[in-house]
């Protein structure tokens, strides 16, 4: 008997370790899921690094994609429709994280004392999840705030010299048009275009009508980030588009900025994204902390726009109205604002963020 357990004692190590091994070789970098995390003498100190390299496992353990896949497809068939925090309905997936009102108010403070320390117009746009226009769709407890009202919130604890923007109400009246993504929270590039056409009139401009556009589907089998957290094969995949303008200005140069000054040659369509295991990448590439776009439009115009993934698929509207627009990923920065640009270089400033992206620490080099 003895014998007995110490044999299964050795192939459980055998397993785990295995296991373990096969996990840690086999990591690819996805937006969804934990990263390998960085050893500090911060994160040893007060024991954080065990929790995040514990999170670390549980999103990347080899053969996860097949276990979430088989836990997703019995919990729909037992009506217990909520996988990883994802919340599984008959036509599309519905994440079901929230974000504090403590962590709205955070940011509002912040982005407070940035204009009050900025000589320009700024602009602020609040963007739903698919979850907040299409909270209908979901079980009426599981959330106490809903989207509507957090934003109301922010857009109440905003400094009244800031120019709020309504995308809410614009995107729930639209929301029978494919505007968000079957399989991922964000919208799709026809949402952002829906929301342009308020944005760039209230910055001055007259916008350019979707019938000018020439609309490219570059792949029908997006799977995005609520896929990758349920892997619901029963999930229908989404298209990626690429808007193009027959009297479009032309792109000058766009270069991009890493943290340590590099610089990148970038492009507002990255084409061969759709061949790699992160399609969205194909909205302004690899995502770097500052991109700078000139074009050839000849108004000397410049906006400074500072945003999230929402962003990135909105940006190429706005080039057909700017000399030069600056694009700062707060979430990408490793060192404060000022050491990439002067904001007030910069006539008119749009912040541009999902709901879902106002947590704690978005801003921490924006002060």
């Amino acid at each position: 008997m003895k014998n007995s357990n110490k044999v299964s004692a050795f192939l459980l190590i055998i397993f785990i370790s295995a296991l373990s091994f096969l996990t840690f070789f086999r990591h690819e970098t996805n937006e969804s899921l934990t990263e390998f995390p960085e050893i500090t003498l911060e994160n040893l100190l007060d024991d954080s690094y065990s929790k995040q390299l514990s999170s670390f496992f549980v999103d990347n353990f080899a053969g996860r994609d097949k276990w979430v896949s088989v836990s997703a497809k019995i919990k729909s068939w037992l009506s217990e429709s909520i996988v990883n925090d994802v919340y599984i309905s008959k036509n599309r997936l519905l994440s079901v994280d929230t974000v504090s009102m403590e962590s709205t108010e955070n940011s509002a403070n912040i982005i407070n004392e940035f204009v009050r320390n900025y000589d320009g117009t700024l602009y602020f746009v609040a963007v739903p999840t698919s979850s907040g226009v299409y909270s209908d769709m979901l079980p009426s407890y599981l959330f106490s705030t809903t989207e509507k009202q957090q934003i109301d919130t922010l857009y109440e604890q905003l400094d009244t010299s800031i120019r709020k923007i309504d995308a809410y109400n614009i995107l729930k009246m639209l929301s029978d048009n494919y505007i968000y993504y079957r399989s991922d929270s964000k919208w799709t590039s026809y949402g952002a275009f829906c929301v342009y056409r308020t944005v760039i009139q209230k910055l001055g401009f007259m916008p350019v009508s979707y019938d000018k556009y020439t609309i490219e589907h570059i792949t029908d089998d997006y799977k995005g980030n609520l896929y990758v957290r349920t892997q619901y094969m029963e999930s229908k995949p989404d298209l990626l588009d690429i808007c193009t303008y027959s009297d479009s200005s032309e792109i000058i140069s766009c270069t991009g900025y890493d943290n340590s000054g590099m610089t990148y040659k970038k492009n507002l369509y990255e084409r061969d994204a759709v061949d790699s295991d992160d399609m969205y990448r194909l909205y302004l590439g690899e995502k770097l902390p500052f991109i700078r776009i000139n074009t050839s439009v000849s108004n000397n115009k410049k906006l400074l726009v500072i945003g999230d993934d929402y962003t990135s698929c909105f940006v190429p509207f706005l080039t057909q109205h700017y000399s030069e627009i600056a694009v700062v990923f707060p979430e990408c920065m490793e060192k404060n604002l000022e050491k990439f640009i002067n904001p007030d270089d910069y006539e008119q400033t749009l912040f541009l963020f999902g709901i879902d992206s106002l947590n704690d620490d978005i801003f921490n080099y924006m002060r």
